[in-house]
């Protein structure tokens, strides 16, 4: 059996090598920081992508039609386009 000397010694070095709940909850609550900035900084890109893209297919769409136009022209002008 144990003395209460020895088991103090045992808590004291067990508070020293494993994590006691505090130590987990506090580790618990950086992770949600950490997990919640991160999830932040991801919708932000995705916002910005979000964008781009869309500006992207507005521009393609703008060239195809100024394609379009050339080729009216030049057919009405009788120019033969090469590519």
């Amino acid at each position: 059996m144990l003395t209460s000397e020895e088991t103090k010694q045992l808590v004291q070095v067990f508070s020293e090598v494993f994590a006691t709940k505090e130590d987990i909850s506090v580790l618990e609550e950086k992770m949600e920081e950490n997990a919640s900035s991160i999830l932040t900084a991801v919708d932000a890109y995705s916002k910005k992508a979000d964008k781009f893209f869309q500006e992207l297919l507005v521009l393609a769409h703008r060239v195809d039609r100024h394609e379009k136009w050339i080729h009216q022209i030049a057919e009405k002008l009788g120019v033969k386009l090469e590519y």
